[in-house]
């Protein structure tokens, strides 16, 4: 699919074996959650823009590079905040910045319920962290806002997706990659992934 970026990595896949695991307790679902989070971001962020620099080693001067493209990670809650802390380490200066979205479970529908985004951007590239692309509605709603609010790049980072969710995302919003662990089969009758993990939020927080 165009613009899907699904891993190959064997750590990523058998960690999501872990993931989808029945038997998996919290704690090890979050821990799995943000390796996963962080091993995707790295992916996700390989044409981030730099700029040269010279710095001093213990033995010389030599050239490097420093990043110029301003972070900004956008966890859609409350599933997304699992994802953060992996990502941070990778970018301790990246600005978190959070938008709450639920599904409505009879519409399947996005319900806006917060966002303390300010007046004027202050990022230049925004990673969506959200651990499913099922319907695509919730990914559609956070890129609406974001375009709205001036960010110049938008990237999807997840887990699993539906290729529904694929497809609606990327009927409104063409330009935004899709960095996920894996595409599953497709969605039931009830939205919901399948073979999937179960739902993010809930086996992350033990609800």
């Amino acid at each position: 699919m165009k613009n899907v970026f699904a891993s190959t990595h064997p750590l990523i896949a058998a960690k999501l074996t872990r993931l989808r695991d029945v038997q998996t307790e919290p704690k090890k679902f979050r821990e799995l959650v943000r390796e996963m989070a962080a091993m995707l971001a790295y992916e996700a962020t390989l044409d981030l823009a730099v700029r040269p620099v010279e710095v001093q080693t213990p033995l010389t001067m030599t050239q490097g590079v420093a990043l110029t493209d301003r972070i900004g990670l956008v966890p859609v809650l409350r599933a997304g905040l699992g994802m953060v802390e992996g990502v941070w380490e990778l970018m301790p200066g990246a600005e978190v910045w959070h938008i709450g979205l639920y599904r409505d479970e009879k519409t399947l529908k996005p319900v806006a319920y917060y966002n303390r985004l300010p007046v004027e951007p202050t990022v230049s590239v925004c990673l969506i962290l959200d651990p499913m692309l099922a319907t695509g509605g919730s990914a559609v709603a956070t890129v609406d806002i974001l375009k709205k609010w001036g960010v110049g790049r938008i990237k999807f980072v997840g887990l699993i997706a539906a290729p529904e969710g694929i497809a609606r995302l990327h009927a409104a919003h063409p330009d935004v990659p899709i960095h996920i662990a894996a595409v599953d089969e497709r969605l039931n009758e009830h939205g919901y992934i399948l073979p999937g993990l179960g739902d993010a939020g809930d086996r992350q927080f033990g609800t």
